[in-house]
């Protein structure tokens, strides 16, 4: 799976989208609220790995005795990035 950050916030966006269509029948749109329910919790989770994996640096940076620095993880830059 290469699934990144920005996809994140983009299947966000596409979820609102399709809330947001005044097309929608009574049950496609109570289809979309319980799917976006599903895409919003699973966000949330995504969101607090990255969270926690940015504040595991910051914390290995703040008292590494080496002089240097951790790498930024993979998942928060995208690993084209990362390989840098």
């Amino acid at each position: 799976m290469q699934n990144k950050l920005v996809d994140l916030n983009n299947h966000l966006f596409a979820a609102m989208e399709r809330l947001n269509s005044e097309d929608l029948s009574a049950d496609d749109l109570k289809t979309e609220i319980f799917r976006s329910k599903a895409i919003t919790n699973i966000a949330q989770a995504i969101i607090q790995n990255g969270n926690l994996a940015l504040k595991t640096v910051k914390h290995m940076d703040e008292y590494r005795t080496d002089g240097q620095t951790t790498s930024v993880p993979a998942m928060l830059i995208g690993e084209e990035k990362a390989k840098l």
